[in-house]
């Protein structure tokens, strides 16, 4: 390998990790090292990055896209317990005190992932004091997530879930800029039988609910992707 295509191999590397929120403050040579024990993986939208059928005790890096993660009930029924957003961490990681069980990771998007193994996450992470104290306060926010999901599903309508997840998944998009201007409506890019998964409810009765909301203009409909024209109006009919 030349000297010009290992440098791009590591620029390659340490981009994966760029701008994620637990390594924001780390210098060049920490950010290299980690960098080296966590290679990049890329997903397809709809592939599956872990399963109980396929456990792996490794911790993933979310550089680009988004994951949910969901488990599926005796009935065939899905619930998702998260749905994860650039610059974050997920995955079966005991010493994390984090434990995906039963659960699955579905890429939303096209997905960007750093993969680390138990015992570099030790080394890495868990002995940098400041790293540390950010995992902790990334899964205790997460935990705080699971427990109003499910009490939306036992408290909210399917119109209330339907919101509610559409306002989550608009507010995890990345803030404006040169590329994103102030003005652009939020758009989302999912079918109505992703969201109808996410909103744990059927198609049919997502379809409904969205035709309702694009009558009343809080979204615009599109093949594969929803337009969100109101923000606000829709945050209040969530709830």
């Amino acid at each position: 390998m030349t000297d010009a295509a290992a440098g791009h191999e590591e620029a390659e590397r340490t981009w994966c990790l760029a701008e994620v929120d637990i390594f924001c403050d780390l210098s060049e040579q920490e950010m290299e090292a980690i960098a080296a024990a966590a290679p990049m993986k890329t997903y397809h939208a709809g592939e599956i990055l872990y399963s109980p059928t396929q456990p792996s005790e490794v911790l993933f890096i979310l550089k680009k896209g988004r994951v949910r993660v969901f488990r599926v009930s005796a009935d065939g029924r899905a619930l998702t317990t998260a749905i994860v957003s650039p610059g974050t961490i997920f995955g079966e990681m005991v010493l994390l005190g984090q434990h995906m069980y039963d659960n699955y990771a579905e890429a939303l998007d096209d997905t960007v992932v750093c993969v680390m193994s138990r015992t570099d996450v030790h080394r890495l992470l868990l002995a940098d004091a400041r790293i540390a104290a950010r995992i902790t306060a990334i899964l205790g926010r997460r935990l705080a997530d699971l427990e109003q999901r499910l009490s939306d599903s036992v408290f909210k309508t399917v119109a209330q879930r339907i919101a509610t997840t559409l306002t989550t998944l608009t507010s995890a998009q990345p803030p404006a800029g040169p590329l994103r201007p102030v003005g652009r409506h939020p758009q989302i890019a999912l079918t109505h039988e992703e969201l109808a998964a996410l909103a744990g409810t059927s198609r049919e009765t997502c379809t409904k609910v969205l035709r309702d909301y694009a009558d009343r203009g809080l979204l615009r409909l599109a093949r594969g992707r929803i337009t969100v024209l109101d923000p606000e109006r829709l945050k209040d009919v969530a709830g």
